[in-house]
């Protein structure tokens, strides 16, 4: 299936890197409205350029555009391809309102085409196999999440030196002016609204602790910097998800059950190791000071397969991560006439939630989607 990319900055090497391991896609084209940057990408990666979008849209071998644009450019441009007729996969946010989000949704769904949207981690092997031990019930039943997204105090980093293999800058500006919680939020939201159904409530706390990120640049410029929310879940879940590119990285899930604890170190890492803790039976308890015992591995569903690492040479691995994996799900989508596991309404209902955590206050989620469908290879058995 014919995929264009849409956006040649510092994401696209991920996906042009990754797409090849899928035999159902084949990259028939780029386009940037810098005709430098698209030039560039395509040298470095062999894949022809659009000289407009309106040429990239006019090609039939296009079926699927692949939207790594601006966030703030997210909307027009799936929705100009959404308009052509093409199937979409975009990156995250899905739009920057959710009005634009829900016009989107319905225009896809009102002319039969499939909108997926990222980010992808919730297809990769570790966020499976945690899911598949929920619905085995190996801490019973879940009760409380601890989510960690924090990225490291970026300010305090040579950020504006980072490049990606094709050349493209790090998107600093928007990086800091869109916020790491609708940067990011979305790698464990899709998770837990997968795993515990549709949030119905967020209370959230959110600020900009660092305003003076870049020299010349208002702080009044950027976004929140921090966000911490509490999520109730229509399963009786409750999780709380914290946001920032300001403590040292941490990217660790805990997820505490009536019999038991799951963790995982490591969202970005499609093979991270998960673990699991048990509870002390009954009758050793009360001579120890322990309830739970040691933390040991709990099996992948499959091994993870690495050959999608992205490398920015031989020595550095930059993302354990398939970025190409949802794209590829959309293809699978169409071609076997189903809804995707990455889909738009999933996607609308998360924005909506992120852009709740970014208030102070409590807010009532009204969005909802139907309950996404676990990896064939991933299922329990029967």
């Amino acid at each position: 299936m014919g995929v264009a990319l849409v956006g040649c900055g510092y994401v696209a090497d991920y996906y042009a890197s990754t797409i090849p391991n899928h035999p159902q896609l084949k990259a028939v084209g780029v386009y940037d409205r810098n005709a430098v940057r698209a030039a560039d990408f395509s040298r470095h990666h062999g894949i022809p350029a659009f000289a407009s979008m309106a040429d990239l849209l006019a090609d039939e071998s296009v079926r699927i555009v692949v939207n790594l644009t601006n966030p703030r450019s997210h909307a027009d441009v799936t929705r100009s391809a959404l308009e052509a007729g093409r199937h979409v996969y975009s990156e995250k946010p899905l739009a920057l309102s959710v009005a634009e989000a829900r016009e989107l949704v319905e225009l896809a769904e009102s002319r039969g085409l499939t909108l997926g949207a990222g980010p992808c981690s919730l297809l990769g092997e570790t966020a499976q196999t945690v899911w598949r031990a929920l619905r085995d019930g190996v801490v019973g039943r879940p009760r409380l999440v601890y989510a960690e997204l924090d990225d490291g105090a970026i300010h305090q980093m040579p950020y504006w030196t980072w490049t990606s293999e094709s050349g493209a800058p790090w998107p600093y500006l928007d990086e800091f002016r869109v916020g790491p919680a609708l940067e990011h939020a979305a790698y464990y939201l899709n998770w837990l609204t997968a795993f515990f159904g549709p949030a119905t409530e967020v209370t959230s706390f959110s600020a900009l602790v660092v305003p003076g990120k870049v020299p010349g640049v208002t702080g009044s410029d950027f976004a929140p910097d921090f966000t911490t929310a509490t999520l109730r879940f229509t399963s009786g879940a409750i999780a709380r998800l914290t946001c920032s590119t300001l403590a040292p990285e941490d990217r660790a899930l805990r997820i505490v059950g009536d019999d038991g604890v799951l963790r995982v170190a490591e969202c970005w890492d499609y093979g991270a190791g998960v673990t699991l803790q048990t509870l002390v039976p009954d009758e050793q308890r009360e001579s120890s000071d322990h309830y739970l015992e040691p933390p040991v591995p709990f099996p992948l569903v499959r091994p993870a397969d690495y050959r999608h690492r992205y490398k920015k040479s031989p020595e550095q691995d930059l993302h354990d991560m398939d970025f190409a994996r949802g794209v590829a799900e959309v293809a699978d989508a169409v071609i076997e006439r189903r809804a995707a596991r990455v889909s738009a309404r999933q996607a609308l209902h998360v924005l909506e939630i992120i852009l709740a955590m970014t208030e102070c206050g409590t807010t009532k989620i009204e969005s909802t989607f139907e309950p996404v469908t676990p990896m064939p290879w991933a299922a329990l058995p029967a």
